[in-house]
């Protein structure tokens, strides 16, 4: 039905902003021959010489080579009219994010073009059956959503509708690969894949503000020193945008029935309105004007190491750090030291209930993350700061240190517990498999593991009974487990076994 395994193979892309430039950047550059078009006067003849200057810079940096610059000088060429995309064997359009502007100009583009010709949409996030409804041979229209910045973004999510043919879908799929992509089949859904899976990390993150638990400067230094992200979620939401980021996740909150799992915060709605969007106004999360200098996650005043300590449950790990410290092990409460504890999804108000310990003198530390750069410190309402000082004092010679307020499940396990549910949740619903899934999310947000990756090195069993104690303590069923995740963690089963 398609003619696109051939590079002989005339491609169009309706859109000449940032996405419709990358994506003819890298179909040119694949050797096929692109037509660009935008309603905008000289918006295409713009957007080709944008990419023509990149690739230049690249050139003058040794990082391509003369030939793939001549190759898109000879083969990327504005187009006047909607109707130049007769010859097209694929149409790719990336317009605004609107669904009647879409749909009008599919409508147009299935009068124009040839009857094997595919029609995709690079969408993030609209329903692509949506775009499709009502026009001819609506096996032939599918989504192509590619991730900005396009020449950089090595994913492309391909979307099915139930009409979409698997001759369409196996063309997107080949010559996404032949353009240097990933491709990775995804089901129609409000949010796709990554849009839908990454709401975690950034919402999980605001609700630790929301209640005053941590900064945004330390959640972003837990998540960066002890779980290996490159950016914590609130530089992410101010690189990407306040205006992006908000609108995607009310989006995709919405379409789900206003789902908790997806729900943000007031904070992050007020942000927007307020205009504090991040890097592109200078001001979001964190101050970007000059001689603005970023906040600092400033760890607890330290006083002097504690002679002794006792441990209020067996943790192996925690005594093979005290070990590593030299610190002395109490055989039971003196009534004065501090009480360490490693609790997983408790906080310390439900851990000094539970065991009667003497919540003054309670100080958690999660180690469920890698604890050689950063260790947090969790302390219940009503402590004694000064057996946090002496707590401190243990570890600032050698790392860095964050004191939180009290949070079942700290930092660090609350957000990748959430984000290791939610990819569970993907599995579940069929978006996409499960492989893909982790692929999906490692190459669209740079994710030092996939969601299911996450959940089998946390072990599905620690992620269900963190989620079930973050749920059962709050009440709230925004930590509603997912059934894939109960099944796999009761059968002793990886998160990946479908």
């Amino acid at each position: 039905m398609t003619k696109l395994d051939s590079t002989q193979a005339v491609i169009g892309v309706v859109g000449a902003g940032a996405m419709g430039a990358g994506i003819a950047q890298i179909a040119a550059t694949s050797g096929r021959k692109v037509l660009i078009f935008d309603q905008r006067e000289g918006a295409a003849e713009t957007a080709r010489a944008t990419m023509l200057k990149r690739m230049q810079d690249r050139l003058a940096k040794g990082k391509t080579t003369q030939d793939a610059v001549d190759t898109l000088a000879r083969n990327v060429h504005p187009a006047a009219s909607l109707n130049d995309m007769a010859p097209c064997a694929l149409v790719v359009e990336a317009i605004i994010e609107d669904l009647d502007a879409k749909r009008a100009v599919f409508s147009q583009l299935v009068d124009i073009v040839a009857a094997d010709c595919v029609l995709a949409s690079n969408t993030s996030s609209l329903p692509i059956g949506a775009i499709a409804k009502g026009l001819a041979q609506p096996e032939r229209i599918a989504g192509l959503h590619f991730f900005n910045p396009v020449p950089v973004m090595k994913l492309v999510e391909v979307i099915r509708t139930p009409d979409t043919s698997d001759a369409v879908i196996a063309a997107l799929m080949a010559l996404s690969r032949d353009m240097g992509r990933t491709p990775v089949e995804v089901r129609d859904t409000p949010g796709f894949l990554v849009n839908f899976g990454g709401r975690a990390y950034t919402t999980e993150g605001l609700a630790l503000v929301q209640e005053c638990v941590a900064s945004p400067a330390q959640i972003d230094a837990v998540m960066r020193d002890c779980c290996g992200f490159r950016m914590g979620p609130f530089e992410l939401m101010d690189l990407t945008g306040v205006d992006v980021n908000y609108p995607v996740t009310a989006f995709v909150h919405q379409s789900h029935y206003s789902d908790p799992r997806l729900r943000s915060t007031p904070l992050h709605r007020y942000m927007l309105d307020v205009g504090q969007l991040g890097r592109k106004t200078q001001r979001g999360f964190f101050d970007y004007r000059d001689g603005a200098t970023k906040p600092e996650a400033k760890g607890p005043d330290a006083g002097q190491p504690p002679k002794a300590v006792s441990v209020l449950e067996p943790s192996e790990r925690l005594r093979t750090l005290l070990a590593d410290l030299g610190v002395s092990v109490l055989d039971a409460d003196d009534g004065a030291s501090p009480i360490l504890a490693a609790p997983t999804g408790e906080d310390c108000a439900a851990l000094g209930a539970r065991t009667g310990a003497d919540h003054r003198r309670l100080v958690a530390l999660d180690l469920a993350f890698d604890v050689s750069k950063r260790i947090t410190l969790m302390t219940a309402p009503g402590n004694d700061g000064a057996i946090l000082a002496q707590v401190a004092a243990l570890f600032t010679p050698s790392r860095a240190v964050t004191a939180i307020a009290d949070s079942p499940g700290f930092i660090a396990q609350r957000i990748c517990a959430m984000v290791a549910n939610l990819g569970c949740e993907m599995a579940q619903m069929g978006l996409a498999q499960p492989d893909d899934i982790d692929t999906a999310m490692r190459l669209g947000l740079n994710y030092p593991k996939g969601p299911l990756e996450l959940t089998d090195a946390m072990g599905p069993d620690t992620v269900f009974g963190i989620m079930t104690q973050l749920q059962n303590l709050t009440g709230d069923d925004r930590y509603r487990p997912s059934q894939w995740l109960r099944r796999r963690a009761q059968l002793g089963l990886s998160a990946l076994t479908r």
